[in-house]
């Protein structure tokens, strides 16, 4: 007896664990971790402006200091956007762009011909999990508890049609 119901038990729970999912709250968790990760990165930048000003690597013809201020600019501003879930797909852009400039800038400027070197705990690693991500998202879109879908819904029920044409979309 007391072996069935601990079968029983296991069965139910395993289950359970793999037949219910939570996208949307899946995708809010990894707007927010995205978001928050590259967030903390400009307030980094923020707080060491004027001693990372001059040593800021100038890409795309700008200074060093005007390539810092719009990298500060993306990493602040689309990580509220992208927490928010407000354009988020169009707020994914600069910072996917920004992180291809980054991850082209450490393999060609900090790592010599070896890049076959790379191991885990160098930095060209972290433009790429910023680029999945955000190559994710695109794809997926910021779920049902973004603002984006709130506005969705408003214009749908202004303009008298069902929630179902948004499924659609």
């Amino acid at each position: 007896m007391y072996r069935f119901s601990l079968s029983k038990l296991i069965k139910r729970t395993y289950f359970y664990s793999t037949g219910y999912s939570y996208p949307n709250l899946g995708r809010l968790f990894l707007r927010l971790f995205v978001g928050i990760m590259l967030m903390q990165f400009g307030v980094r930048q923020i707080a060491h402006f004027y001693e990372m000003q001059d040593f800021f690597p100038a890409v795309m013809g700008m200074s060093s200091a005007t390539s810092l201020v719009t990298m500060i600019s993306i990493e602040v501003v689309c990580s509220i956007f992208i927490m928010f879930g407000f354009l988020t797909r169009l707020m994914i852009l600069p910072p996917f762009f920004a992180m291809i400039v980054a991850e082209y800038h450490l393999l060609h400027h900090y790592v010599s011909d070896a890049t076959y070197l790379l191991d885990w705990q160098q930095q060209g690693y972290l433009p790429i999990m910023f680029l999945g991500i955000y190559f994710f998202l695109l794809l997926v879109g910021p779920g049902k508890i973004s603002v984006d879908y709130f506005l969705s819904l408003h214009i749908i029920h202004t303009e008298n049609k069902s929630e179902g044409e948004l499924e659609e979309v």
